[in-house]
């Protein structure tokens, strides 16, 4: 079913980049499987499936310690200071860094394990009070404070829109995102290179490839609802 659910998703990927005129290949669909069991992740892999999203770094762990062979682990739920010591070194790419406190922190462990750390910038567009994030006036601020951490790369930018029912409500946020992008890759800072947007999910991914997303974390459309205890 999960494998059958991915292909219909990666048909309406393939149709939104073909609308903007871009090419599959610049685009990353994330299965995101937080809640859901190894064994729906295993199904996809075994048709070919590369790319994960987790939220919570004790159920990184848990799934990397099964499966990391030939799989991008990224993390990109709100990471406490304390549990970066689980997601450093297992996350290919850790979406969600808002405060110059963490990043130190990434950089603090990275730099204990010998790696450097890829991250992205997460910026609250719409200025939400119930969603973490940088708001967009202070971003420039906080890129340049992280450029100067010799561990950590800033490859791109992350943001989660809000809830809509009508995806095409967030095509402004989008498109406010990729400038900023745009913006930022002026600056020339060191150990940035920002590449990478990732922002859409299950309700508003195909709008978010239109406006230029080179990352999208879909989980429902993939597993289905998740069930909390």
């Amino acid at each position: 079913m999960v494998t059958e659910n991915y292909k219909a998703v990666e048909k309406r990927v393939c149709e939104a980049a073909a609308r903007a005129g871009r090419d599959r290949n610049e685009i990353v669909l994330i299965a995101v499987s937080k809640t859901k069991p190894v064994e729906l992740v295993l199904e996809l892999t075994e048709a070919g499936v590369r790319d994960f999203g987790e939220n919570h770094a004790q159920e990184l762990v848990q799934k990397y310690e099964v499966i990391h062979e030939g799989i991008n682990w990224h993390f990109i739920g709100h990471l406490q200071r304390n549990k970066v010591k689980y997601v450093v070194g297992r996350a290919c790419l850790i979406h969600s860094v808002s405060s110059l406190r963490l990043a130190e922190e990434i950089n603090k462990e990275s730099l204990k394990k010998g790696v450097v750390s890829d991250i992205l910038m997460e910026v609250n567009i719409a200025d939400e009070e119930t969603k973490s994030g940088i708001s967009d006036e202070e971003a420039e601020t906080l890129l340049r404070q992280i450029s100067e951490l010799p561990a950590l790369r800033v490859k791109g930018l992350m943001a989660i829109a809000p809830p809509v029912d009508d995806p095409e409500e967030n095509r402004g946020y989008f498109r406010q995102m990729r400038a900023l992008r745009d913006k930022f890759n002026t600056l020339g800072l060191p150990n940035v290179d920002l590449k990478e947007l990732s922002m859409g999910m299950t309700g508003d991914f195909e709008v978010a490839i239109e406006e230029g997303a080179t990352m999208v974390r879909v989980g429902t459309a993939i597993f289905g609802e998740r069930h909390y205890d």
